[in-house]
């Protein structure tokens, strides 16, 4: 199993955790959050760099 299968797991483990520990809407808003920042992140950047981030992830796949 890879690294990053196992990583999945576990956040998908903690996920179901945090809905039995918090009420439901706190865990929404740290799933949302989890989620989210990222996109955020990407989104913030301007076209050029934009572009630089999709050549980097084409260029560490080999294409």
């Amino acid at each position: 199993m890879s690294t990053q299968t196992k990583v999945v797991i576990g956040g998908v483990v903690v996920g179901f955790l945090t809905l039995f520990v918090f009420p439901w809407w706190l865990s929404a808003l740290i799933i949302l959050g989890v989620l989210g920042a990222p996109l955020v992140g990407y989104m913030m950047l301007d076209s050029s760099q934009r572009k630089r981030v999709r050549a980097q992830g084409r260029k560490r796949l080999g294409s």
